[in-house]
């Protein structure tokens, strides 16, 4: 077989992880005997526990791993973390050879498990698949590059780029089908993001583990909407706020321990978006999906990393329809704001389009 479909198996075996590893990367790992047989596999399944290599290497004996090739997505760690380090398991173990998809970007990392597995002996070869590899883990690349959480973006709409009419009306303007795999998109993300006229209009369960609520004016029913019902919730509000109205807010907070206030700087009466990006990087969320109206949506651009777009094929050509992109009035083309296409997926009969900058 071809370390590059070999690699095609890792990333598909790392993506098992999602949504249970973070702030680890998603790595998965193949093992091949002499004759080329794939003999162990292994992925990093849960933030704390064994890393890839190590899961696919403790199946085997000594006898059986001396001289088999390991393939990885991510080069092996050289320290020691949560786990040991996997390179030292990999010497030990008498591997001969190791395959590495792409550099790990973290800089008590980076080079040093190579290094270290050269300097044993051991043959590596680099960079099979790396636009691929570095594709699966452009969470944690944003995160230990730059050390920013990673901003999503979805939004479901008409051909026409609508989100609703101008009542507000808009279930369902996609399918089952499409609204199934938002669920998956979800899990890839260690917080949904959304506003406080979100939570008033539709009043959403969003189930998952971490919520934030832009709420700047602490407006929301804390005693009876939906989203404050399950999982860990962050409410970004203005930092000025009243104190009469903090005080009622926490009095109708005080029993429900999975709310948490977030005090955020405001400008031009606004949330600071980039200041509460700061505050909540810092509280351990390393990436966010928003799922808001269009005036939100919009004000993320400029911080959104990914956009993904499910687009039903209806028009709904009422120009007093509710935009996906709400933010501002560009009298140029060239005022406008460039991304790429990345994927383009059918989810009959609607397509996701994903983009980024």
């Amino acid at each position: 077989m071809k370390y590059e479909e070999l690699m095609k198996m890792c990333i598909e075996s790392a993506k098992r992880g999602e949504g249970c590893v973070s702030p680890n990367p998603l790595v998965g790992c193949i093992i091949l005997n002499n004759e080329n047989e794939i003999i162990s596999e292994g992925y990093h399944e849960k933030y704390g526990e064994n890393h890839a290599e190590r899961n696919a290497l403790l199946k085997l004996d000594k006898d059986s791993s001396k001289g088999a090739t390991l393939i990885v997505n991510l080069e092996p760690c050289s320290h020691y973390g949560k786990t040991p380090p996997c390179a030292d398991l990999i010497i030990e173990k008498g591997i001969s050879k190791v395959v590495i998809g792409m550099r790990d970007v973290n800089p008590v990392v980076s080079g040093n498990g190579i290094r270290k597995l050269k300097e044993a002996g051991i043959e590596v070869i680099e960079g099979v698949l790396e636009d691929e590899c570095r594709k699966l883990n452009e969470i944690f690349i944003k995160n230990m590059t730059k050390q920013q959480s990673f901003v999503a973006i979805k939004t479901a709409t008409t051909l026409d780029g609508k989100i609703a009419t101008q009542s507000g009306s808009s279930k369902w303007i996609t399918s089952e089908k499409a609204r199934e795999e938002v669920i998956n998109i979800r899990r890839k993300y260690d917080a949904i993001l959304t506003s406080s006229s979100t939570v008033s209009a539709d009043n959403p369960n969003m189930k998952h583990k971490k919520k934030i609520i832009i709420d700047r004016e602490l407006k929301t029913d804390f005693s009876n909407a939906n989203i404050y019902k399950n999982g860990t919730i962050y409410v970004s509000y203005n930092e000025n706020i009243s104190s009469e109205r903090l005080e009622s807010v926490l009095r109708l907070i005080k029993y429900n321990n999975n709310v948490n206030l977030l005090p955020t700087k405001v400008i031009d009466d606004k949330i600071d978006l980039r200041d509460l990006l700061e505050k909540i990087y810092k509280l351990g969320v390393m990436s966010v999906l928003v799922e808001a109206g269009g005036h939100l949506n919009g004000s993320f651009l400029e911080h959104a990393d990914k956009i993904y777009q499910f687009i039903a094929p209806k028009i709904l050509g009422d120009n007093k329809g509710l935009s996906c992109f709400d933010f501002r009035t560009a009298n140029l083309i060239k005022e406008a704001d460039d991304f790429k296409f990345e994927e383009i997926t059918n989810y009959t009969p609607d397509i996701l389009v994903t983009y980024t900058k």
